[in-house]
């Protein structure tokens, strides 16, 4: 179980509660009364912690998941340790919305912050940080010395911002853990809730967003960009990886160190990007995806399969660049 500074959290409940409220199938009298304290990630779980399981693509996490109890399906159980306890469910992701909003009730909808105070007003908390005009601080806001931030920007409650940091105008933060000299630059929003819900019985049901965004050291991020926070999981931005102007990073991506990701571009939720990716302008990833060290995706790209070191790759669907002139040859033929 990991301590989540952003969100209220409830509980413990006794797993036979989250068994009645999934609806999951199967006789669980000698664990009823254990007690569950949160629902993690297969790789955060903690003995006292419910986890899921929803593809066969995580086999080898889910082996070695330490999480008391699954919800997962029944063809899916074998990918788990023999002493995890499986809830097998019919539907996965609506079990664990179902169960994630029993204990974060209130992060399915990004509430506005009401604890906000003009810094005008907090100079003694933050002596050695420069402020715009109109700039908003939320409760138990952590700043490091030597960092400005903007005119009519909002920091919300619980957030971190470590030193040496420029924050533009007109910034929001959200949810977020940022290091040490990040550049942000102006309109950009972190931390917000991602897109993430579940389609059920003609209505689209919100899932709660519980995870947070980490900006580690030396990371800057254009005007316009939005980084969502991680569903579970956390968003991680590497060291000294730069993102151009109007780049939407979704839920749980994680993206390495010294990366280079131009205008435009959008990676979709849970995408893993390794260290010295390159990608042009306009390119899109898919969602779970795993792009390896070194790759270079040119500009325009739709990047639909996992991606090995060094890969060179452009087109829709991304191919090799020796494939994609290839192509090229013959239709201009």
């Amino acid at each position: 179980m990991t301590e989540n500074q952003f969100f209220l959290k409830k509980g413990p409940f006794p797993l036979k509660e989250i068994i009645k409220i999934i609806h999951c199938s199967g006789n669980f009298s000698h664990e009823n009364n254990f007690l569950i304290h949160g629902v993690e990630s297969l790789v955060n779980a903690t003995k006292n912690d419910i986890t899921f399981l929803n593809s066969s693509k995580y086999k080898e996490v889910s082996l070695k998941t330490k999480a008391c109890a699954c919800i997962t399906t029944s063809n899916l159980s074998q990918f788990l340790p023999t002493d995890c306890i499986k809830l097998s469910v019919r539907n996965t992701l609506f079990a664990v919305t179902q169960a994630s909003l029993m204990f974060y009730p209130n992060a399915e909808i990004d509430y506005p912050d009401l604890n906000l105070s003009e810094s005008s007003t907090l100079k003694n908390l933050y002596p050695n940080v420069i402020f715009g005009k109109n700039v908003l601080i939320g409760k138990n806001v952590d700043i490091e010395k030597k960092t400005q931030i903007g005119s009519n920007s909002i920091i919300e409650s619980n957030v971190k911002i470590g030193t040496n940091c420029i924050i533009g105008s007109l910034v929001t933060i959200k949810n977020s853990i940022i290091k040490s000299n990040v550049h942000i630059k102006d309109g950009s929003k972190i931390g917000t809730k991602g897109f993430g819900f579940i389609p059920i019985k003609g209505k689209n049901l919100r899932t709660p967003q519980i995870g947070k965004v980490i900006l580690e050291e030396g990371v800057e991020i254009g005007s316009n960009c939005t980084i969502d926070r991680g569903s579970v999981a956390d968003t991680i931005i590497s060291k000294n990886t730069f993102l151009d102007n109007q780049v939407h990073v979704a839920h749980n991506v994680k993206i390495g160190e010294n990366c280079m990701i131009a205008g435009q571009v959008g990676i979709a939720g849970s995408a893993i990007i390794g260290n010295n990716v390159m990608i042009g302008g306009q390119a899109g990833i898919s969602g779970h995806l795993i792009i390896g060290n070194n790759v270079k995706i040119g500009g325009g790209s739709g990047v639909v399969n996992n991606l090995s070191d060094n890969s060179r790759v452009m087109g829709y669907p991304a191919v090799s660049i020796r494939e994609f002139a290839t192509l090229r040859k013959k239709n201009e033929q």
